[in-house]
């Protein structure tokens, strides 16, 4: 086996071809692997539970609740809930490792939780085996990589599970860039994401099909607001027949008010996105805090309540699951404004339950889900005639707010919808931006690149104390000062401390104005700096070196 491995080293070429080749590996293997993981939890576990009477439904979370932390705790060795949030962690890791015996059990609690019906999306599970995959992958081919390629595998298998859960491999690209930085992308990365998305892309519709994930973003009656195939214009000769598709065409060209609108609803997303972004990190504190017992009974006793309340008001129990049956029922034209507040809390309510009980899954479909609330109920509420502008202009702000990832928002939305008011969403994803500040739903997001130097400066000041020294009182004369501390210890600036009291600095250029004869009678005190300011434990280097 070794001498096959150096003979294909051998022929392999230099450079970026071995990164490149092992991507489409990456893309290859991720697409069978979240191919049957979405089997099995949606269209085996899922579209099972939902077809259950209303008492089965409501407490099926609770089991998967149980299930999934279970299987975390007896099998993952206590590896915790994290999918995504596991992949930004080990992309900013100096040696970044993903265990190959986690994936399973990530992928079995995640099918527990979202098929029995938690509030979570695929993606989570899905970017977690891609990034695992592709780590393996740099772990089992090192000797042909250099060190910095383990991180653009991790990558490229991020995005490869992005392109193929959602069928778009350009989101999965841009979501992978964008997700470890909140003001920042990762360049580096973009070939080998490219070449693993577009192979698991491939390989996962030829496996599963290019049914789309969010249907209704797609169908020319959600943007015409009219159930109709093909229009008659006209009677008698004069009359014209307009396809659906190309109708729709009339309907969604973008217009001076729908900018005015875009800007409202990213103010609003933003907001919405910050509150969310802090509520998703303290269920986190919370699944972490609570002892197993008591977060998954009471998480399973709310998620309960939540499908049966959401199924008294709405005639479904749409808090059950990711969010796509929500978003078809929220696009709906006869819904009262109360209603779509109502529901826009209870998917809150859910995601954030099964978050604090220590469900798996992620947060990109519920956070697009919630955008699709917000959109709908800001159109009603100033009254639009654009049937499919708001919800879709709501799904990128907030989606991107939530995340800190707006390209890949505005490109989610132009895949799904064939570039529908694709302008309009970039305003409201940019607005957003900025209304959300540095909020992010994701665990350990930098802010930007840092280089090496860079990445020093972030380091506390504690890391470079020198805690050793010897300090001299005020009462000490020069000539103690030099003898004890300049000659005996080659130190040329010492602390000046009166009993535990800090006072200032003495420094040999203190001294230099000082006769030799008067050293004995000049006390320190006369001589001490005490405009230096004196720096805090909890600052960084960078604060120490402005001061």
């Amino acid at each position: 086996m070794n001498d096959l491995m150096e003979k294909l080293k051998k022929l392999l070429p230099t450079g970026n071809s071995p990164v490149l080749l092992l991507s489409i590996a990456t893309g290859f293997i991720v697409a069978f692997l979240i191919a049957g993981f979405e089997t099995l939890t949606d269209d085996l576990l899922l579209a099972e539970i939902s077809s259950r009477p209303l008492w089965q439904i409501a407490l099926a979370p609770g089991i998967g609740l149980l299930l999934a932390v279970s299987i975390i705790h007896f099998f993952g060795k206590n590896s915790g809930a994290g999918t995504s949030d596991e992949f930004v962690k080990a992309f900013h890791e100096r040696k970044p490792r993903l265990p190959l015996r986690d994936l399973p059990v990530k992928l079995l609690a995640g099918a527990a939780t979202i098929g029995l019906g938690g509030s979570l999306g695929l993606e989570g599970p899905s970017i977690y085996a891609g990034a695992t995959t592709g780590i393996t992958l740099s772990e089992r081919f090192k000797n042909w990589l250099r060190r910095e390629d383990i991180q653009v595998l991790l990558t490229a298998g991020a995005a490869a599970g992005v392109a193929a859960v959602f069928k778009a491999p350009a989101t999965g690209v841009l979501f992978a860039l964008e997700a470890p930085y909140r003001d920042d992308v990762n360049r580096r990365a973009l070939l080998p994401s490219l070449f693993a998305a577009a192979t698991s892309y491939v390989t996962y519709i030829n496996l599963v099909g290019t049914k789309p994930v969010v249907q209704f973003l797609n169908d020319p009656e959600y943007r015409i607001g009219t159930d109709l195939k093909s229009v008659q214009v006209g009677s008698g000769e004069s009359m014209a027949w307009f396809d659906a598709s190309k109708l729709a065409e009339l309907f969604t060209g973008v217009e001076t008010g729908d900018l005015f609108g875009a800007l409202l609803l990213g103010v609003l997303a933003g907001l919405g996105g910050r509150s969310m972004a802090w509520l998703v990190r303290w269920s986190k504190t919370q699944s972490r805090k609570t002892s197993f017992v008591p977060r998954v009974f009471m998480g399973g006793l709310l998620l309960a309540a939540l499908a049966i309340s959401a199924d008294a008001a709405f005639g479904s129990p749409l808090t059950i699951g990711p969010g796509i049956e929500a978003m078809e029922w929220v696009v709906s034209p006869e819904n009262g404004l109360g209603l779509i507040a109502l529901l826009f809390g209870l998917r809150i309510s859910a995601t954030l339950v099964t978050l604090a009980a220590g469900g798996v899954g992620g947060l990109f479909i519920p956070l697009a889900a919630q955008g699709v609330i917000l959109g709908q109920f800001t159109g009603e509420l100033i009254g639009s005639d654009r049937p499919g502008l708001y919800p879709t202009l709501g799904l990128a702000a907030f989606l991107g707010a939530g995340y800190r990832a707006p390209i890949s928002a505005v490109m989610f939305v132009a895949e799904s919808t064939a570039g529908t008011f694709v302008v309009p969403a970039l305003i409201a994803a940019a607005v957003s931006q900025l209304v959300a500040g540095k909020s992010s739903v994701a665990e350990h997001q930098h802010s930007v690149r840092l280089g090496h130097l860079e990445r020093r400066f972030t380091l506390p000041v504690t890391s470079a104390l020198t805690t050793d020294v010897l300090t001299v009182p005020p009462d000490a004369s020069v000539s103690e000062f030099v003898y004890s501390h300049v000659l005996g210890r080659r130190e040329l600036s010492v602390p000046v401390v009166d009993k535990e009291k800090y006072l200032g600095i003495i420094s040999l250029s203190d001294i230099s104005d000082i006769e030799r004869n008067d050293w004995d009678e000049t006390k320190i005190a006369e001589l001490i700096k005490i405009e230096l300011p004196a720096a805090m434990p909890s600052w960084s280097l960078r604060d120490a070196i402005a001061v």
